[in-house]
């Protein structure tokens, strides 16, 4: 049996998950990490970094008897997701700190702990797969059994190599199944809502930012796409691609944002069938399951964590950017979010959208 740091979030899934380990007959050393704990958090339950989400990982170590360790990564959490949240809403940019944080955080930091720890594997509570192709002789990142659950698109920038390293004990099983373990272990995460929103930004993220920014935006012109100036903008950072409430702006059928200018400073608006394009570019693409391709090759793109995916075509033009081509024009496609891409249940990679090369 292996020995494996198990990241501890204090809800349902980690702790689940360390104690199917510990069945299993896995040495298992629960890790907790201190990410964000502003006092704005902690009246937020189902925020993934509260003191209640602490509390709760502790309790189940104890509960589970298994080794318990807090990790103080704020400082890393700052530098590495909340200036990268800040600074892309300041380029015009949507971000998407979950998929950052999985990365940055609990991919990289938390894989170089396992190692001073001397474990072989770290385990989380993704819901997620990890599958070996034969014929490839690599490791694989796949969608779990419970697809409604599914958090592979989160984890598209864990690299092969880390891929390796990684166990996913709930893989192979569904939600409800987990919360009866849970109640059965009499663990208090047994119905813990799960955790929805972003840990260190409020309901309205316009708020976060007027706090977090270095200096005011400055605001600018609301254009139509033919370039009619429509009125004033409060700042390129509260504003994101689809967007149609908080304009100010009326008709008789609904405006939307359908891109940020951000070089002449500048929010164009337009009417639904504005928001639809067919070609996007996708550039820092990690390939998590497969080799870079050198042809094109035809993919499921997943263009948000809700997006059911798109038929698309990819076009390769170096080792991490590629040209995508969708079978269909697609709505709302938002520079600074992932575009995450698959065949079948398989994950073959990921990275980020741009609107031009």
């Amino acid at each position: 049996m292996a020995r494996v740091a198990m990241a501890m979030s204090g809800g349902v899934d980690s702790s689940v998950a360390a104690a199917l380990l510990k069945e299993q007959g896995h040495e298992v050393i629960g890790l907790h990490m201190k990410l964000y704990h502003g006092p704005e958090n902690e009246k937020r339950p189902k925020s993934c970094c509260s003191l209640d989400e602490a509390i709760g990982a502790r309790t189940a170590c104890h509960r589970l008897d298994i080794p318990f360790y807090v990790l103080d990564y704020q400082k890393e959490f700052r530098e590495l997701v909340i200036d990268y949240f800040v600074n892309e809403y300041s380029h015009g940019r949507t971000p998407n700190p979950c998929v950052t944080c999985n990365k940055k955080i609990k991919g990289d930091l938390l894989i170089k702990k396992v190692d001073e720890l001397d474990c072989d594997y770290l385990a989380t509570g993704h819901y997620a797969r990890i599958s070996f192709n034969q014929e490839t002789g690599r490791s694989q990142l796949a969608r779990p059994q419970d697809l409604r659950k599914d958090q592979t698109y989160f984890l598209h920038g864990i690299t092969a190599h880390e891929l390796q390293r990684l166990m996913f004990p709930l893989a192979d099983i569904i939600k409800p199944e987990v919360r009866k373990i849970a109640s059965k272990l009499n663990l208090s995460a047994a119905k813990k809502p799960d955790s929805q929103e972003i840990c260190f930004v409020p309901k309205d993220y316009r708020i976060y930012l007027k706090q977090e920014l270095s200096q005011v935006p400055e605001s600018g012109e609301f254009v139509s796409v033919s370039g009619k100036i429509l009125g004033k903008h409060l700042g390129l950072p509260f504003y994101t691609i689809g967007q149609r409430r908080g304009l100010g702006l009326s008709d008789s059928t609904p405006y939307y944002v359908v891109k940020i200018d951000k070089e002449n400073n500048r929010v164009v608006i337009g009417k639904e069938e504005d928001l639809y394009s067919q070609t996007t570019w996708v550039s820092g693409v990690n390939w998590v399951s497969i080799s870079p391709p050198e042809e094109p090759l035809c993919v499921s793109a997943k263009l948000r964590y809700a997006h059911h995916g798109a038929p698309a075509t990819v076009f390769p033009e170096s080792e991490n950017q590629v040209r995508l081509e969708f079978d269909a024009p697609e709505r709302a496609v938002t520079p600074g979010q992932a575009a995450v891409l698959y065949q079948d249940e398989v994950l073959l990679g990921g990275g980020w959208i741009n609107d031009s090369p």
